[in-house]
């Protein structure tokens, strides 16, 4: 089970990683291409995001991998499953007046994404808080 843990932890922190570091060094108007929800969504906010995904993405390995501060690593899989929740309620809010059929496919699609990750942060998290801690 330990192996499995380091396998999602590193997946999650590819993931994280790539999605954070795009969020801070695209323009919001570059990535509102790829991610529709960002066209509400102040640059400021699309930023932090961003930043905190990277965050939580070193959290994951770099504690782990050093044995220093270990708590730190089921504490970023928490962070995640917060950030996850609030990525479903984005992309499931109610968008009915102004998006096409196509549009609201491609958010229930993101949601659905939102709710993988989520159970991946969630399964880290009660791993390595749990019977598999550092």
């Amino acid at each position: 089970m330990n192996l499995v843990l380091w396998i999602i932890q590193i997946l999650l922190a590819v993931v994280f990683a790539g999605a954070g570091l795009a969020k801070l060094t695209q323009p919001k108007e570059k990535l509102r291409d790829v991610m529709r929800w960002v066209d509400p969504v102040p640059p400021t906010q699309v930023k932090a995001l961003g930043a905190v995904e990277v965050l939580a993405a070193v959290g994951l390995v770099l504690p782990a991998l050093t044995g220093i501060a270990t708590v730190l690593t089921p504490l970023a899989a928490v962070g995640l499953v917060i950030v996850m929740v609030g990525g479903i309620l984005v992309h499931l809010r109610d968008r009915k007046k102004r998006d096409t059929t196509a549009e609201r496919r491609t958010e229930i699609q993101g949601a659905i994404t939102c709710t993988v990750l989520l159970v991946l942060a969630a399964v880290v998290a009660w791993g390595r808080f749990g019977p598999y801690s550092f």
